[in-house]
Formats: structure tokens, C-alpha cells, sequence
């Protein structure tokens, strides 16, 4: 979907007024595999706010193999929702730090309805409003598809997929030569696992903030960049 050259100047005028002081808060909502990490880091770079990926952050206390890494690695191995508590306490903390000052991107977060009221509770004590819910739109045989085939590079987090991304060298990360692997809970049977909880737990999210006004629905399964064009043009409609 081509951006045309008025869309383009509206875009530019609502990053006039970004850099003027407006701030930008969003919510990213989807399945796994959705492709919410990928939009979300080129929106952190487009309107210069931090992307806040719970996911990121519990694979790094996992990586350290602190108390909070053993915790959640229990979770993710099983292709479970990490505990509340966990999660909560980390984007408390995270959210009033000096760089979302003009605003941040949670990807991933939250995953229940418990987590959503408990996040909306605290940003109205904090005063911190969230201004739009994304949401990407993708079928489950999609995201097996693209989740089964995904390779992870530990050393910089660099993402790829054996059939949509490959690497340049077989199993070698392009960026940095680290040694790629295969998620644990990027298997089949895990996948689905995750898929069914996403069904149970995460989805009704959908209608929650569909309720308070601040949903938008994006088709996740076209090309990353024309869903990248229709989510800034969300944006600069705001």
C-alpha cells in the first residue's frame, strides 16, 4: 500500500510536532510471530522512543541466569505466560525511566486482562496515558510457518528465518558471526501450546482496549514493509 506525497507531508507534520514535545505511548497486541518485535523496533528508530520488549528483557535474566532468568525460563520453556509479578515489576520500573520521557513502545505487554487493568491503574496514578493499541492481525498456520523456521543469534539478538530471512552463511549470524540457534519454545508443539494460551489469555485483550477507544487493527500477514507504512499512517493520524 503506497504512501502517496500528501500522506508523506502529513507524516512529516506529525513528526514536527513529535519533536515539539508530543508524546507517543503504545501498546503492540498479536500472536507470537506476529511480527510485533520487528514493527515495534522500526517505529523505536522512526519516532526516536524506546521499544520496551518484555520478551527481550526476560531472554537476558535467562541468558545471566539470575533468580528472576531461572523464574521465567520455567515459563518459556513450557511456551507459558510468565508470571505476573515477574512482569509487572519489570515494566514499572522500566517506564519512568528518562528515556520514555516522550514515550515508549511495550512489545508484549501486557498479555492478560489482569496485567491490562493492573497497567492501567498505575499509569493513571503516574499519569503516564497510553494513546494508541496496536494490533497485528495473523492466522495461526501463518505464525507456526514463520515461528518453526525462526533462528536467534545470542550475542546480539539478531532475528532470521530459514525461509523468509536466511542468513548469509548457514547457521552463522551476518551482523556479528555469532553461532545462530533455534529456540526452545520455537518447536511445533510449543508454538501451538502458545497459540492456544495467546487464545485464552491475550486475545480478549482485543476487546478490552476496542472498549476504551484505543484499538487499531493492522494485517499482519503482508510484506514487512507495507505493514510498517500502514502502521505509520496510524500514527500520523493521531
Amino acid at each position: 500500500m503506497p504512501i502517496n506525497k500528501a500522506s508523506l507531508l502529513v507524516l512529516e507534520s506529525f513528526v514536527r510536532q513529535r519533536e515539539g514535545g508530543k508524546k507517543l505511548r503504545l501498546i503492540f497486541l498479536g500472536p507470537p510471530g506476529s511480527g510485533k518485535g520487528t514493527q515495534a523496533s522500526r517505529l523505536s528508530q522512526r519516532f526516536g522512543i524506546p521499544q520496551i520488549s518484555t520478551g527481550a528483557i526476560l531472554r537476558e535474566a535467562v541468558a545471566n541466569k539470575t533468580e528472576l532468568g531461572i523464574k521465567a525460563k520455567e515459563y518459556m520453556d513450557k511456551g507459558e505466560l510468565v508470571s505476573d509479578d515477574v512482569i509487572i515489576g519489570i515494566i514499572c520500573d522500566r517506564i519512568v525511566q528518562t528515556d520514555c520521557e516522550n514515550g515508549f513502545i511495550l512489545d508484549g505487554f501486557p498479555r492478560t486482562i489482569v496485567q491490562a487493568e493492573s497497567f492501567d491503574r498505575m499509569v493513571k496514578e503516574k499519569n503516564i496515558p497510553i494513546d494508541v493499541v496496536l494490533s497485528l492481525d495473523v492466522s495461526e498456520e501463518m505464525v507456526v510457518r514463520r515461528l518453526c523456521g525462526r533462528l536467534v543469534c545470542p550475542e546480539c539478538n539478531v532475528n532470521y528465518h530459514l525461509e523468509f530471512n536466511p542468513p548469509k552463511k548457514k547457521g552463522v549470524c551476518s551482523k556479528c558471526g555469532g553461532k545462530l540457534y533455534h529456540r526452545p519454545d520455537d518447536e511445533e508443539d510449543v508454538v501451538r501450546r502458545r497459540l492456544k494460551i495467546y487464545k485464552e489469555t491475550t486475545e480478549p485483550l482485543i476487546g478490552y482496549y476496542q472498549q476504551k477507544g484505543l484499538l487499531r487493527v493492522i494485517n499482519g500477514t503482508e510484506t514487512i514493509e507495507s505493514i510498517f507504512k500502514q502502521l505509520v499512517i496510524v500514527l500520523e493520524g493521531m
